[in-house]
């Protein structure tokens, strides 16, 4: 964190220094992008450019330059980024470009950036928009994945970090919209490709795996009928290769002293291939003055196969197994033999099919001077099956008395160790398809599912004034019906007749070195080479039935804002004051599972309906000497995660408190209600002469309330047969999600964009952007008596630097990106979420490229390099408790080489 606050000290002097000299330079250069390129207002359907606070990225230069134009005009707190040309955001990935904005961050899975957390709140506080409209996610909860969406066909992002009454679907901690492109923005017909080939620098990890992938895209828009009809065209196509050395721990017992000792590892080379394929239409047709048409479409599909090989050893939690030579260093056994070990080799293999479409027919209307109108209707679909497969082999069953010794060292530094194994892991002879840890099955399978279906239909109209201190009134309401299920599909452990098989030779491949945890190598083969040796054995378990559920929500919301626009003495008076109500009707439908007996679940159902008015006012006060000043207060609203709302339980009674026995169980609850906030922002911005600025904001949340699981004692059972048993009440105890203690959640944003010329002419063309942020919380997650941990996706501290250069044709920008550390949901053992402590990283992503200028014969052709990740920045995981390392992840640097053609 040193070096980054540095140079933000820097980047924060430079802006001071700029308030000395009072510089008053103009905008230079012209934008061949048409202003109605930029961000378009959801509220309106797109039709307008949006009159909010935003970034724009439309060139490095260019885009700059109309961000702070447009962030100086604007009436609320959003941040924005755009698309440098068509087809050209200023990153391969949606995520890593908004996490460059102040106060966000992106959370990488798989080493890539993915979901996104807005002033230290996680994914499923907020909500993100598709062209103004809520979309459905793939995962179990409401937090969208942006890597589903290609750059290529993603115009600009918008994100509201204020609450606005006219703003439907927004979330507690900030609204992200993606906007397509609006073909009648464009005064001619334009035509682009892309294409790029990358490299990954680990190389290929594991057979019939490529290092080596592509991105190729292109985009036709055109107008029609004398400029009223408008068409808009563009496909996207990413293969790209994935690899990745992990190494994940156990746990950490303690031997009779207390020292920690490393209860078991695995080390793991994983090989990903990604392959997307979207697909993005839009259709505009202004008939007259008084109606226009807008239809687009969002079509995509991506596909991931994961191949994962490995060596995974239980150490202290091994069966048998005995430690001699220990080394102890700081209360951790740093150092050691273990013998008796039962190293498990494991191929397994991964795949993933995601499917998404969202649909939106936008009209706007024009009634005289004074009244216009929106009939928005929208439709999203997402759907994602899973298959994961594992199979094991080893020395023998675990029956088999055949063992083996491993010392082992642990690197201080990074917590990653080194092991020295007695047998070879590489000689098929020496291995067998078996259950060597002990663990009651040859492999398993398993084939999740999760679907997700949204529909809306918005209403609205504006009446404008002519005179006074409001300019016009919003009022209207939207109608949306939500549902999510969530399918275990099949489980099965995978048998082998007799326990143990030798490994085919037709189906071995190469080793897969591990020798970045000392391993020369473990046993590779064609996984599906194999399975056809297995027996399945479907499995039933309550966990299982738990995975089966679905939750519905309609809701309904009806708002009125009103915009100001006046003028108060020398000082511009601009804002919106309005309200919303929300009516919310939850339900979900799930299964009991009584005694733990999951071929008898039973079916149940559970909901509610509650009702929110969320007030609203933004205010924006412009003095003089282009400053201004922004106030926003507001009352904000998350609904409750998917997966609490499930209507599961598991019931059963314990006789261990009574010999008549007691009711327990535990479930999800579908009457709970929303998270809810009281939000403040304060902005104080300094503009010079349009090129550069300087803001520093504040914000607080106060959360009234926050969702934990708790203990209900009081819990009615009588609805459930308590079977042989003859409990003295029906009253008995009942874990679940509940609505208990919130708290405050309040921190600082500061920003400055600094062209250099500004500060000395000979600088021309250099340039610094530069954010931190800086966030607290008093929020107990787990509740008054959980332990002290932070909030999900929460870093305390957030900063982003970029230096760049552009002139003459030639640009290059080399951007850093850091957070602390923090709490994530990670996916994790048979793919279920899990909570874990990420640490903190540091992301620096380098381009240069070269465009080449009007009037040569390369004129439209633009050529660049990209590095991404240049440090191959460590992904690591710890342990709360004890601060121990949990994971290590290596996910290698990423190089591309490219081409941009626009005719």
């Amino acid at each position: 964190m040193k070096l980054e606050r540095n140079l933000l000290s820097v980047a924060l002097s430079s802006a001071m220094l700029m308030f000395a000299v009072n510089v008053n330079a103009q905008t230079t250069g012209e934008d061949d992008t048409p202003a109605q390129t930029a961000a378009q207002d959801p509220r309106a359907g797109g039709t307008e450019a949006v009159d909010l606070d935003r970034v724009m990225v439309t060139g490095i230069r260019r885009g700059i330059e109309n961000a702070i134009e447009t962030k100086q005009s604007s009436t609320s707190i959003v941040e924005s980024i755009s698309a440098e040309d068509i087809g050209k955001l200023p990153d391969i990935s949606i995520a890593e470009s908004i996490a460059r904005l102040p106060g966000l961050a992106a959370q990488r899975v798989a080493g890539r950036s993915s979901t996104i957390s807005i002033r230290g709140l996680a994914e499923n506080f907020g909500t993100t928009l598709l062209n103004g409209r809520e979309q459905v996610s793939l995962g179990h909860n409401r937090g969208v994945e942006f890597d589903q969406y290609p750059s290529e066909l993603i115009n600009a992002v918008v994100v509201y970090k204020t609450p606005d009454a006219s703003l439907v679907g927004q979330g507690l901690s900030g609204t992200v919209d993606l906007q397509t492109v609006r073909p009648l923005s464009f005064g001619e017909r334009v035509i682009t490709f892309n294409a790029r080939a990358e490299e990954n620098s680990l190389g290929e990890l594991n057979p019939g795996y490529d290092d080596r992938g592509y991105r190729i895209s292109g985009s036709y828009i055109d107008q029609f009928m004398d400029g009223r009809l408008g068409v808009a065209v563009g496909y996207a196509r990413m293969d790209s290769p994935g690899q990745a050395n992990r190494w994940e721990s156990w746990g950490y017992p303690t031997d009779t002293a207390g020292n920690f000792l490393l209860g078991g590892s695995k080390s793991q080379a994983s090989s990903v291939e990604n392959v997307r394929d979207g697909l993005m239409a839009v259709v505009e047709f202004k008939a007259n003055d008084h109606w226009t048409s807008i239809l687009d479409a969002y079509y995509s599909t991506f596909d991931k196969s994961e191949t994962l090989r490995f060596m995974e050893t239980g150490l202290a939690w091994g069966a048998g197994t005995a430690l001699s030579n220990a080394v102890v260093e700081d209360g951790q056994v740093v150092s050691g033999t273990f013998s008796g070990v039962r190293p498990v080799l494991r191929n397994d293999r991964n795949t993933q099919e995601d499917e998404l479409l969202a649909v939106g027919w936008n009209n706007a209307f024009e009634f005289g001077e004074r009244w216009s109108g929106v009939a928005d209707l929208s439709y999203s679909k997402a759907e994602r099956k899973e298959m994961l497969l594992e199979t094991y082999s080893g020395l023998g069953s675990a029956g088999n008395t055949r063992t083996d010794t491993v010392d082992f060292v642990i690197d201080r530094a990074s917590g990653l160790p080194t092991f020295t194994y007695r047998e070879d892991y590489t000689d098929p002879s020496n291995l067998v398809l078996t259950d060597p840890g002990g663990w009651g099955q040859e492999g398993f399978i398993k084939f999740p599912e999760v679907e997700d279906r949204l529909a809306s239909l918005r209403l609205g109209a504006e009446r404008r004034f002519d005179d006074g201190i409001f300019s016009s009134v919003e009022f209207g309401a939207n109608h949306a019906d939500r549902e999510k299920t969530r399918r275990s599909g099949m489980e099965a452990f995978l048998r082998l007749p007799g326990g143990e098989v030798p490994i085919p030779t037709d189906a071995l491949t190469a080793p897969v070195d591990l020798g970045f945890t000392g391993i020369p190598g473990s046993i590779g083969y064609d996984i599906h080479a194999v399975l056809p040796l297995y027996v399945v054995d479907e499995h039933s378990h309550p966990d299982i039935r738990n995975k089966n559920w679905t939750v519905e929500e309609k809701i309904s919301t009806a708002y009125a804002q009103w915009n100001l626009n006046t003028d108060v003495g020398e000082v511009a008076l601009r804002g919106n004051i309005g309200v919303q109500l929300v009516h919310t009707d939850q339900s979900s439908t799930g299964f009991v599972v009584p005694f733990g007996d999951a071929d008898a679940p039973i079916p149940l159902s559970g909901g509610a309906t509650y009702n929110e008015v969320l007030p609203s006012l933004n205010l924006s006060f412009g003095f003089p000497s282009d400053q201004m000043l922004r106030f926003a207060i507001g009352r904000q609203m998350a609904r409750p995660r998917m997966d609490d709302l499930r209507a599961n339980r598991n019931i059963s009674i314990r006789i261990d408190r009574d010999p008549n026995g007691q009711w327990t169980g535990d479930g999800g609850n579908p009457e709970l209600e929303p998270w809810l906030a009281t939000a403040l922002d304060v902005s104080y911005e300094k503009y010079f002469g349009g090129r550069g600025y300087f803001s520093l904001a504040a914000f607080h949340k106060d959360l009234h309330s926050y969702i934990f699981k708790q203990t209900v004692n009081d819990y009615d059972f009588s609805a459930f047969d308590p079977r042989e048993f003859d409990p003295v009440s029906d009253l008995g105890e009942f874990t679940t999600p509940e609505n208990g203690q919130g708290g405050e959640l309040y921190g600082f944003e500061a920003a400055v964009s600094v062209p250099l010329d500004m500060l000395w002419q000979p600088l021309d063309g250099f340039g610094l952007i530069a954010s931190y942020s800086k966030t607290k919380s008093s929020i107990l997650p787990d509740g008054p008596d959980g332990p002290d941990r932070p909030i999900p996706g929460l870093s305390e501290h957030v900063s982003n630097v970029t230096l760049y250069y552009e002139r003459q044709g030639f640009s290059t920008r080399v951007s850093r990106r850091s957070r602390s550390p923090f709490i994530g949901d990670v996916v994790g053992f048979g793919g279920d979420l899990g909570t874990r402590y990420i640490g903190d990283e540091d992301i620096v992503d380098f381009q240069v490229g070269y465009a080449f200028a009007d009037g040569t014969r390369l004129a439209g052709l633009s050529v660049l390099v990209q590095v991404n990740n240049v440090t191959n920045e460590e992904y690591r995981e710890f342990y709360f408790d004890n601060g121990l390392p949990q994971t290590y992840n290596e996910y290698g640097r990423q190089v591309l080489l490219g081409l941009n053609y626009k005719f």
